[in-house]
């Protein structure tokens, strides 16, 4: 199992999808930027910052990897 990323940690090297997400990711749940992405089983979730956050206690269990970016939520408002 691959270490989970949080906010504020690097992506691990290993993971296969650790390019930076993307306006193009859009949220599984609701169709927001994307600012999350998990994979469970084999299979990509995307997520915004807020459906991230709700499903990271029941999903962290299972996932194999977990990519934050919701950081660059408070960068980007800095800027």
């Amino acid at each position: 199992m691959s270490p989970i990323a949080t906010e504020n940690s690097a992506v691990d090297e290993l993971e296969p999808h650790n390019h930076q997400l993307t306006a193009a990711d859009r949220c599984d749940s609701c169709g927001a930027q994307a600012y999350v992405r998990v994979v469970v089983n084999n299979s990509e979730l995307l997520f915004c910052a807020h459906h991230g956050k709700k499903y990271q206690e029941k999903l962290s269990t299972i996932a194999t990897s977990w990519h934050d970016e919701s950081s660059r939520l408070f960068d980007e408002q800095r800027a």
